[in-house]
Parts: C-alpha cells; sequence; structure tokens
C-alpha cells in the first residue's frame, strides 16, 4: 500500500502496516532531553524506576542549550543533576559549549532520515527538515521512553504543501513559512503531518528546510516533513533517504504561488499575526536578536552581513550562533569580526532569546525584532514587544534602527 513519509516512518518503527488514525507502539531511535525540562525526567525516572538502567544508552542525549551558561544556582545544580545522569547511565551529552539541541544532534550524527525521535522541546519537529519523525513530549513520556525504548503514537493525517515558482529577491524562508502562517493561522494544522513539495524546496539549503519545519510547531502541526535528496544526504553524510510514495494518499493539497511574497513580519502577539514589511516600516524599535533554532545557521548570519558589513547598528543587536561549529565557521569567514565591528553582541551558542534566562530581556513597552519563532505575550520579558522576521529584515533594521524592508540594501 502506498504511504506518506509518516507512514513509512511509524510502519518501519512498529513493525506493522501503520494507518492513518491507529494507535501504535513504536520503537524509538532517540530520546533527547535538555536543561529545560531535563532534570524533571531524571528525578521522575529515578524515582519510577530506581533499579533500572536507561534502555540503550547510545540513544539518549542530553544538550545544554537554554541557560547556559548558569545564570544562577538553581539552574547550576538541574544542570549538576543532568551531568551526574549522563555519567552514571552512559549516554550523550553535550554540556554548555555546544549549542542548540536539535542542530547539535544532527551534526553529530544521531539523527537519520526515517528515524524516531522524542524529546522535552516543542520544536524537536523541525528534523523533519531531514525526513526524522522527531517530536517534542512531556515528562512521562521522556521516562517511559528511557525505560522502555518505546512510545505510543497516533498515525496523523498529512497534507500536502506545494510550493511554485520562486520568491523575489529579499525574500527569505521565514518570509514563506509566516506567509503560511497567515493562511493557516495557529491551530490550522492540528496534529497533522506536513509535506513540503516544488522546486523551490528541492532548492533550498539545510538551513532553509530548518526554517520551514521549525515552525510547523507554531500551526500546532505535528511534523512538517521535506523528502531527503542529494543536497541533504551530501551535506550531512547520510546512506539513508526517505521519500513518499508517488501514489501517497494525502487527506488535503495545498498550491500556493510564493512569487508575489513581500518581506514579511509577525506582529506582537502571535505569530499569525502576519503583515508585509512596507505596512509597518520605519517603527522604531529597541532590540533586534538574529539567532535560534529556526533561524541560527550559517546562511542566516551570511545574508545578515550582506547587509551589516561596514555598517553601524543603531540598536541593540545580539546574534547567536546555532552551534559551537556554526560559530567556527562564521569566525572562519570573518561574519563574527563584522558583526563586531558593527556592534553587535555576540553571545555562545544557545537558544538564547527564545524565552526569558537570556541576556538581553525586554523592559515593558521594548520593541524587539526576532529571527525566533514565536512572540507571545511575556515570552521575552513582562510587556516586550516581539516581532517576528527574516535574518534580512532583522539585519536591514538593525542598522536603521526602525523597521525596514531589506530590499532597499539590495
Amino acid at each position: 500500500m502506498s504511504k506518506t513519509i509518516i507512514e513509512k516512518i511509524i510502519s518501519r518503527a512498529s513493525g506493522k502496516d501503520a494507518k492513518v488514525g491507529e494507535r501504535v507502539w513504536v520503537k524509538l531511535d532517540l530520546v533527547a532531553m535538555r536543561d529545560f525540562g531535563g532534570p524533571n525526567v531524571v528525578l521522575d525516572f529515578r524515582k519510577h524506576f530506581p533499579q533500572r538502567h536507561v534502555y540503550d544508552s547510545k540513544k539518549v542525549a542530553i544538550t545544554f542549550d537554554l541557560h547556559i551558561p548558569p545564570r544562577n544556582e538553581k539552574v547550576a545544580k538541574n544542570q549538576q543533576i543532568l551531568r551526574g545522569f549522563a555519567a552514571e547511565e552512559g549516554v550523550h551529552l553535550f554540556d554548555i559549549n555546544t549549542g542548540i539541541g536539535q542542530h547539535i544532534l544532527l551534526e553529530h550524527g544521531l539523527i537519520k532520515p526515517g528515524s524516531v525521535v522524542v524529546g522535552t522541546d516543542s520544536h524537536m519537529n523541525l528534523l523533519g527538515a531531514v525526513g526524522s519523525f522527531a517530536t517534542g513530549v512531556g515528562t512521562t513520556d521522556i521516562v517511559s521512553g528511557l525505560a522502555l525504548g518505546k512510545l505510543w503514537f497516533r498515525v496523523p493525517p498529512t497534507i500536502k504543501i506545494i510550493l511554485e515558482g520562486r520568491p523575489q529577491n529579499g525574500v527569505l524562508p521565514k518570509d514563506v513559512i509566516l506567509y503560511l502562517l497567515k493562511f493557516f493561522k495557529t491551530d490550522g494544522l492540528n496534529y497533522l503531518a506536513v509535506e513540503f513539495f516544488g522546486e523551490y524546496v528541492e532548492s533550498l539549503p539545510l538551513s532553509g528546510r530548518i526554517t520551514l519545519a521549525s515552525m510547523i510547531t507554531e500551526m500546532s502541526g505535528k511534523i512538517g516533513f521535506i523528502a531527503t535528496d542529494m543536497r541533504i544526504k551530501k551535506e550531512l553524510s547520510f546512506t539513508e533517504d526517505i521519500s513518499p510514495d508517488p501514489d501517497a494518499t494525502y487527506m488535503k493539497e495545498y498550491r500556493f504561488d510564493i512569487s508575489k511574497i513581500e518581506p514579511l513580519i509577525a506582529l506582537p502577539h502571535s505569530p499569525d499575526n502576519v503583515v508585509a514589511v512596507s505596512e509597518v516600516e520605519g517603527t522604531q524599535i529597541d532590540e533586534v536578536f538574529m539567532g535560534s533554532c529556526t533561524n541560527g545557521r550559517e546562511d542566516d548570519f551570511r545574508m545578515a552581513r550582506n547587509i551589516i558589513k561596514d555598517r553601524e547598528v543603531k540598536v541593540r543587536t545580539i546574534a547567536v550562533p546555532a552551534t559551537h561549529s556554526v560559530m567556527i565557521n562564521l569566525l572562519k569567514e570573518g561574519i563574527i569580526t563584522d558583526f563586531a565591528y558593527a556592534g553587535i553582541v555576540i553571545p555562545n551558542p544557545s537558544c538564547a532569546l527564545c524565552t526569558t534566562g537570556h541576556p538581553g530581556i525586554l523592559a515593558p513597552g521594548e520593541k524587539l525584532l526576532s529571527t525566533s519563532n514565536r512572540n507571545y505575550v511575556g515570552k521575552i520579558g513582562k510587556g516586550g514587544l516581539i516581532h517576528l522576521v527574516s535574518p534580512l529584515t532583522a539585519a536591514a533594521s538593525a542598522v536603521e534602527g526602525k523597521i525596514t524592508d531589506p530590499r532597499r540594501f539590495l
């Protein structure tokens, strides 16, 4: 029977012909937890399974990416708990010098096309960009996964999104996914899998694919997939690939002409509150953040550099690479140097200004332009106003000190 990507993955991992709507037990290829949420997992695991080790130490990973280095004693103790657990169980540990969890797992070969991954991060599903069924789950599910090496899932329906045409100059994958958010809204893909198609999608490097997949969460989707092709296999040294069957059955098919999309911005306080940047151009801002799991790869900063080089920023600007390896590459290319001369603050790789707990929190009433994925009330400080944009819009606005259409610099 012909299958979508999610049906193929769950069928393989469950050992049965899994169909949409069925609840099946699925073997896990990786269980991940981070410094936020991870300590509760460890405490619960030790409470309920005091004499038991994790199901497979090679298939468990701990990442530190949120409060790093620890900002207070409580955070330090939480990280101490996780380091102790990693030593006792012999699991993978990626400490404070590594970067954002999903990206680190990918860079270190722990993610493969067709793999099943659970973690304590709601954006684990960005790994659908390389054909992995990765999803965020709660503490109880992570504890069960650690003990049993399997969890049950309901097989989600899949919709097919075909992106037609090519975007105009100055429009990035972030603008495309904001365009889709405006259409589907924050609840429009509830527990649905998505498969992206089109020449534009096929042309995207890893960074662009991650951007598209990472904001499926903001539409309440389960996961967004992009079929593995030769470009990604070569970039990540994959030997596996995954794609849907040509005659797979989808719940619904959508086609979008992306050739007319302008640079877009999500206004406070919802990711689907999307308008054209040109509609709010000139609005004064207080801070810019470039980074996150959505826009923290080399390509994202290369694009920003095209605008920032030989200029100075006029507002507080913070740029945070997704991982240590990304930071090293940016150093080698001189991008970090250009950012430093521009007056940009560059902390160590992390999730950074996706939430409170990192330097750069907003005061009440301050406006932030962020390349992250969420802009809910209180996300970066009570009373702060978060606007979601692409790296190009963030860079253009940083050097102007106000919301600016990046096409003015291109």
